[in-house]
């Protein structure tokens, strides 16, 4: 019975291996001599129709006298010939050279050669005729001077590389397969093999290389003339000008690396990029693709996929050509895995050489796999730089000419993460398009090699790949829904980050920063939950593909046993190799799926922003000057701002202005003052009528808007310095004072936005910035409102009177006494011109114009009252005063308030520098930051559960494949036990260390986002408790780039960065183990090469490093200037100064490009050394297992070792790079805990001083002894003020510029610290109590108008305190309510960002709304009404004057007539009180500061009627 069943059991036995023999033949033949025979004949037929094609056309050209050939410049002088055109020469030669020995040398047939001696010679001869025929093409191209090798020649060098490693690799199997020696074709294969290594190289490169010398200069061709680069500073491209194998090794980054060893490397020491690389030449490719998408589809919006196709698609597809090979070439080694056992196992019947000639296979396929890897992954890198430049450069130029509607549809922050979020997403898609590429080479391939050693076996492993990667599709459509909830949940944060950054003072002055703190908070939980939905999910991903190789591996070989496919050691062996080359497209799968799911949200966002409405260009038409009399036409005009809104915003406008006129544009708030001068700049949709200008336009904005950057560039604006003009417009706008303040006069450095400058300064830069542009048309919307009385006389008489005498000029203005001058008055009234002509024919008409002139004549009535009650000689001294003027404005320079707080004193010591440049850590990342980062959670409790985790998935893979190898059989013996019993030892294994995976993706998962959440809460806090001195020095583009890209890294990469490091070293000890298991001796040449790793990555680190840091430091700028531009579009489009903003742009992104280019060469420099090391560590390796005696080592265990072995430069070179990119991106938790330990403001709350709750009563300040300075090393600003504010008066105060006057409502808000001495309260010393407590119970109405994105209600009560009676009051009393009541959402009216769709003036009321309804007993009024007209104005005083009546009033003014009434006045000059009393008595003194401003503001405002009119 026994018998029986052991000869049933050899039947089944037989039959299965006869069956599998079977299978194995039905696979396609490809490594036969013919076939490849075959194939060489059919391309060198193709190739030769090609030429023939080629000359045909060519000939046909000639004889229609239409010659013509691309890329060719014909130079009459000497030539110089490169290192590629010499390469490809010799090269050829030796091909030519080989296939001609290959024929005259015929041997007998070998295993090696085809069988058929006709197609074996047709094919040798073809070969040498083709050779032949490419030697007379080059020897073509060097008298015609090409740029490029003709696409034919390189195309053919490129299949006839393909053709040559096919050959070699036939050569190798025949040679292997049959223990055959090597003869004189298998030389020759393999000499042209390495040529044609070479000559793939030079295809790929392209260029020639042969230059010209001219008139004894040497010069290269460029390559695109036409697309030269933007000026600036020239340095050299090492890259433009590296020979081939400097490209190919990387070594023209060498002299940076020598650099960076010696010294931290500086911005301006960095390489420029080549030019093919440089913003400027990228954005105009990318604005041709375009175009040509544009033009072919017949669309206004072309598709930007088809662009980006366009764009990319050259420099892809060479990329797309390396992948392959890299991945082509990387299943060498696991099909010769079972061929090496074979041999080790006999190798008493093989000989030796055939061990080294495997093991020559080995390491070359991975020589040309490294090599190719090397270079895929540098293109794709320089491929996602050069996407980057085109979107960031196609964003910025569409923000530059957005219409106003879609300006108001995106906020700056959204924006911002399209420039710098989205635009990185799709960046990193390019990175992993190529596994697009590679993927199915590398699972045909695998299924191949699995096939030839498992048959039927493969079928189940393909079914369970597939099923594995069917899984992922669900996956990654949730996953790509959680990417856009995170994106959008981001943008909310960003959006309001934004927005409180620009209004920092406002919320400090208001105590309400913790209410914008606590809803930044609650934006950032919904954005922390979404992450954490996407993190889950990527841990369950993590454990599903860390275990798909184990999981594949035990269904192949059940489905084997199963079948009766004997399982020996070299195919178990041969499988899990390529398994484990599997386990890379699958693990790529998930990443590319969800690049692929995150790169097309924001390719969707990224084209729906590009879709936008635009301005149209026929809203204007210009007309030469010499056609017509008129510089601004309108005839019939109707314009909106809301194109949805069926109501024009102006309607009805008639108007024509000739050469030369001044119009004057008045009205009350929102009647669509500044419209009028928005439609004449395009600014608004025009619905009907004719609007003509003839001239080019100056355009002085209401609200400053002034650049970064010092005084001058800001004045020059894009012109040339011209001394004599410049003087001239300095002295017309009055800033030769002003310069004298500072230290660096106007080379001044102006912080973010004007931030150190005063309201009026910003005001007279903006106006020496239109005057300077010498314009034909000036249009300036109310120049006058942020300065003062005696600045405004002499801006109007100096500068629109004086230098602008001859010019056309459209100003907007509320105060009345700028009217007579006028030539043409226009009075607006709800988007109509109400009333038009001179101001005596406006009086006459006695329709609504008089209700403006009368309120100015009431506030001049009050003033000359208060004088004429003072001293009744008043008009006698004012005629006779005359001639003192001059040295009273020399002693009194003018009244004005610094709205900001002037850092003057501060300025000077730092010789003109506000904005320091941003700080830069120098030298390596220090150990602190890592332990930071590490022990955030938990006190860094999860990690070593995480280390522990992998370390077991390691040990549990090593053991199952260790069981296997063992287990099975090496040839034809039995198993050591019964299959079954293998494989479920086996299964048991991996199904451990698959949980072990998700334990460890789990405990990173949880990790990662708690370090990163509590990081950022630090920050987020750090940032909002800062004192109000570090915003006006900190560009908000700097804590915008943390917030936004940093806080990016740390939530979504930063734990994993790191995590892969520690699984990486584990890996790479795991794998080492194994092959010492083997052959100890591998540590004699291991220990060496890892010294030499460890001293490549010493030499490697400080460069990287600071070109790491210097392009996370560049990335801010391009933020920084988008920001600006995007405030000022308007601006910039005025005064057609688009070009040089998008220039300069270009400039700034060229400036990241250089680093950050050179930070990944730089990485590519150190992999592509580190894996021939390691190359060469695994040469060795099997070498020493081919020399080794037989008997020592076990055959299997020695498989295993090489099963390892393969991928030990993968993963030597990948802990290098880990632990590189680990360091690169921990720069980012570096920049984010530098903002985690901001300096403090003072608590804002201390329990035990609390004020009591009816505080401040009555509403007296008591200052005494008060001295404060903005920096202890500075001198002090205000100096020794001791005076007392009684309680419920009305308190005015004046002083000219950098008087004190700013500071010293700053120092009561305590926005600046005093020094010494204190400020009293109602008995209570405010340095005493919280900050909040003492913000919220004092109210103020500041200059610059701050309204917040939300609604009306959200505007006026922000802290939801009050009912909607209360506010409809407040809005009522600010002459707001009817407005408001108008609008169908009412109280839910939309306000946008920045409040742009309210008018200046409207902004202003709101503001004042806002301290109605406070009701604080003490209110500080910082010139509230510049911004409204006269009769408004008047309005608001004598409300002021009635709801503050029992309250303490603090004005700072411009306007006399509001500070005039005041009970008690107080005059600073230079830090100390000059004068304190009651107008009255200051007035009595004729001497007095404030009884020489009276009659200042007096006379120009009875004189004004007599200023001579210019005439038409």
């Amino acid at each position: 019975m026994i018998e029986e069943k052991m000869v049933l059991e050899d039947t089944i036995l037989s039959l299965s291996e006869s069956e599998f023999s079977r299978l194995r033949m039905a696979w396609p033949e490809l490594i036969s001599p013919c076939f490849w025979e075959d194939a060489s004949i059919a391309l060198q037929l193709g190739f030769l129709a090609l030429l023939s094609f080629h000359f045909v056309k060519l000939v046909a050209s000639l004889w229609s006298g239409r010659k013509k050939v691309n890329g060719v410049e014909k130079y009459p002088t000497d030539y110089r010939y490169d290192f590629s055109y010499k390469l490809g020469i010799i090269c050829s030669i030796i091909m030519l050279g080989t296939h001609c020995a290959t024929v005259l040398v015929m041997q007998g047939r070998t295993r090696t050669q085809c069988e058929s001696t006709v197609v074996f010679v047709v094919s040798r001869i073809m070969q040498v005729v083709s050779w032949a025929i490419t030697l007379i093409v080059l020897y073509r191209i060097r008298n015609r001077t090409y740029l490029k090798f003709p696409w034919i020649l390189r195309l053919w060098w490129t299949s006839s590389f393909l053709l040559s490693l096919a050959r070699v690799v036939v050569d190798v199997h025949c040679i292997v397969t049959n223990d055959d020696r090597l003869r004189t074709q298998d030389y020759a294969d393999m000499i042209g093999f390495l040529a044609s290594v070479c000559l793939l190289g030079v295809s790929v490169r392209g260029k020639t290389g042969i230059g010209y010398v001219s008139l004894g200069d040497f010069t290269v061709p460029l390559i695109n003339g036409d697309k030269e680069k933007l000026g600036g500073v020239q340095r050299n491209s090492p890259y433009g000008s590296a020979s081939l194998v400097q490209l190919v090794t990387f070594s023209w980054l060498n002299p940076l690396f020598d650099l960076g060893v010696k010294k931290p490397i500086d911005q301006d020491e960095v390489p420029d990029v080549d030019v093919k690389d440089s913003a400027c030449f990228l954005s105009k490719d990318f604005d041709e693709c375009l175009e040509y998408v544009k033009k072919n589809d017949e669309t206004a919006n072309p598709s930007i996929y088809k662009a980006m196709y366009l764009f990319a698609r050259k420099k892809a597809a060479i990329n797309a050509l390396f992948a392959i090979t890299s991945a082509a070439t990387s299943y060498v080694g696991p099909y010769l895995i079972n061929d090496f056992v074979s041999f080790l196992n006999n190798k008493k019947s093989r000989t030796i050489e055939s061990g080294y000639l495997l093991a020559l296979g080995f390491l070359g396929a991975k020589v040309v796999e490294t090599t190719a890897q090397r270079q895929w992954i540098f293109g794709a890198r320089q491929l996602g730089l050069r996407l980057r430049a085109a979107l960031i450069s196609h964003i910025y130029k569409k923000g530059l000419i957005l219409s106003s509607q879609s300006r108001q549809s995106r906020t700056s922050g959204e924006i911002m993460n399209y420039m710098s979020v989205d635009v990185q997403r799709i960046t990193d898609f390019v990175w992993y398009l190529n596994t697009l590429w590679m993927l199915p080479i590398q699972i045909s391939l695998a299924l191949y090699i699995l096939h030839m050693n498992l048959g039927m076996g493969a079928l189940v492993a393909l079914a369970v790949t597939v099923i594995i990667m069917a899984g992922n599709i669900p996956l990654t459509r949730i996953q790509k829904n959680y990417q856009t909830k995170i994106m959008e949940a981001k943008d909310d944060r960003m959006k309001s980050t934004s927005e409180v950054l620009r209004n920092m003072k406002t919320l400090k002055l208001q105590a309400w920063d913790s209410h914008h703190l606590q809803k930044i908070v609650n934006l950032r939980k919904t954005e922390h939950n979404w992450l954490w939905k996407s993190l889950r999910l990527s841990a369950l991903t993590a454990f599903v593909f860390w275990g798909s190789p184990t999981f594949i591996s035990v269904i192949t070989f059940g489905g084997c046993v199963l079948m009766g496919i004997p399982l020996t050691a070299g195919r178990v062996l041969s499988a899990l190799a390529t398994f484990r080359m599997l386990q890379d497209p699958i693990f790529n799968l998930p990443d590319l799926l969800n690049a692929i799911a995150q790169g097309k949200v924001s390719a969707d966002r990224i084209s729906s922003y590009l879709q936008e409405d635009e301005l149209r260009s026929d809203a204007v038409e210009f007309v030469p000057s010499n056609e017509t009399e008129f510089h601004v036409e309108i005839d019939h005009g109707k314009f909106r701002w809301d194109t949805e809104s069926q109501i024009p915003t102006l309607d009805q406008i008639q108007l024509q202005v000739k050469r030369g006129m001044k119009v004057a544009i008045c009205g009350t708030v929102g009647s669509g003052k500044s419209s009028l001068l928005s439609c004449i700049l395009g600014e608004m949709q025009k619905l009907s009528g004719v609007m003509k200008i003839s001239g080019s336009k100056a355009y002085v904005p209401q609200s400053p808007w002034i650049l970064t950057g010092n005084i001058r560039e800001n004045i020059l604006f894009g012109k040339p310095f011209e001394s004599s003009k410049y003087d001239k417009t300095i002295e017309a706008c009055a800033l030769i004072k002003d310069f004298d303040l500072f230290a660096a006069g106007d080379l001044t450095e102006i912080g973010e936005r004007g931030i150190n400058m005063s309201g009026g300064q910003k005001q007279r830069i903006q106006i020496a910035r239109a005057v300077y542009q010498d314009a034909d048309i000036y249009l300036l919307d109310d120049p006058f409102s942020a300065v003062d009385a005696h600045t405004g006389t002499e801006l109007f008489q100096d500068c629109l009177m004086g230098v602008l005498k001859d010019k056309t000029i459209l100003y907007v203005t509320h105060q009345v006494e700028f009217l007579p001058a006028a030539d043409l008055i226009l009075v607006m009234q709800h988007g109509k011109i109400a009333q038009a002509g001179t101001f005596k024919e406006l009086l006459k008409q006695n329709i609504g114009f008089e209700v403006l002139v009368g309120a100015h004549n009431q506030a001049i009535e009050a003033v000359l009252t208060v004088e004429s009650s003072s001293r009744t000689s008043e008009c006698v001294v004012v005629d006779n005063e005359t001639d003192t003027d001059t040295s009273t404005n020399q002693e009194f320079l003018h009244t004005k308030q610094d709205s900001e707080h002037s850092l003057c004193v501060e300025i000077t010591e730092r010789e003109g520098r506000l904005v320091q440049d941003e700080e830069r850590e120098k030298g390596s990342i220090g150990k602190e930051i890592y332990m930071s980062y590490l022990t955030t959670v938990k006190g860094g409790a999860l990690v070593p559960v995480i280390l522990l985790a992998q370390t077991s998935f390691q040990v549990l893979q090593v053991a199952s494949n260790y069981w296997m190898a063992w287990a099975c059989p090496t040839g034809e013996d039995k198993p050591v036990t019964g299959m079954k019993f293998v494989l479920l030892i086996y299964t048991l294994l991996a199904v451990v260390s698959s949980l072990c995976v998700l334990v460890r993706a789990s405990f990173v998962a949880v990790a990662g986002l708690q370090t990163s959440e509590k990081l950022f809460s630090k920050m987020l806090n750090s940032i909002f408790r800062a004192p109000m001195a570090f915003f006006d020095s900190t560009p908000s583009g700097r804590i915008i780039n943390r917030a936004s890209t940093d806080q990016s890294v740390l939530d979504l990469e930063m734990a994993n960065k790191l995590g892969w490091c520690a699984f990486s070293i584990i890996q790479l000890l795991g794998t080492i183990t194994v092959m010492s298991q083997v052959a100890w001796e591998v540590f004699v040449i291991f220990i060496p090469v890892t010294a030499i790793c460890i001293r490549y990555q010493q030499y490697y680190i400080p460069t990287a490093r600071e070109l790491a840091r210097l392009s996370g430091i560049q990335r801010a700028p391009i933020l920084h200037h988008f920001a600006e531009s995007l405030s000022g579009a308007a601006s910039i489009r005025a005064f057609d100064q688009q070009e040089r903003f998008s220039d300069a742009n270009l400039c700034l992104i060229d400036n990241h490009s250089r680093p950050w280019f050179h930070n990944v060469s730089a990485m590519e420099w150190l992999s592509f050394r580190l894996n021939q090391l390691s190359n060469f560590v695994f040469a060795f390796s099997l070498v020493l297992l081919v020399t080794l005696p037989e008997g020592i080592i076990n055959p299997s265990i020695a498989g295993l070792a090489v099963t390892y072995g393969i991928n030990l430069n993968v993963l030597q070179a990948s802990v290098i790079w880990n632990i590189c990119n680990a360091e690169n991106k921990m720069i980012s938790v570096e920049r984010i805990l530098q903002y985690s330990n901001i300096a403090s403001e003072s608590p804002l709350v201390i329990e035990d001083s609390k004020p009591p709750a009816s505080w401040p009563d009555v509403g007296k300040i008591c200052f005494k002894n008060l001295q404060i300075r903005y920096a202890e090393h500075l001198p002090f600003v205000l100096k020794n003020i001791t005076c007392t504010f009684p309680g419920r008066k009305k308190i005015g105060v004046v002083g000219r510029t950098g008087s004190g006057k700013s500071t010293l409502i700053q120092a009561i808000f305590r926005i600046v610290e005093s020094g010494e001495g204190s400020i009293i309260i109602d008995d209570v010393d405010i340095s005493k109590i919280g900050l909040h407590d003492l913000r919220s119970r004092l109210s103020i109405i500041p200059q610059d108008p701050t309204m917040f994105e939300g609604t009306v209600r959200g505007n006026f009560d922000p802290l939801e305190q009050h009912t909607d009676h209360e506010i409809w009051q407040a809005l009522d009393k600010c002459q707001l309510g009817l407005i408001v009541r108008q609008k169908p959402e009412k109280l839910e009216t939309p306000v946008v960002e920045n409040g742009d769709n309210w008018s200046v003036g409207q902004r202003q009321l709101f503001c004042l709304g806002r301290a109605l309804l406070k009701k604080s007993s003490i209110l500080i009024l910082d010139e509230a009404t510049a911004s409204v007209d006269s009769a408004t104005d008047g309005a608001i005083q004598k409300i002021i004057s009635q709801e503050f009546k029992d309250r303490t009033v603090v004005t700072i003014a411009h306007r006399i007539h509001t500070v005039i009434d005041s009970d008690l006045v107080l005059v600073l000059s230079d830090g100390r009180i000059a004068e304190y009393d009651t107008p009255a008595k200051l007035l009595e003194r004729e001497n007095s500061f404030f009884s020489r401003l009276i009659k200042e503001y007096s006379m120009r405002s009875q004189s004004f009627n007599n200023i001579p009119k210019l005439q038409q």
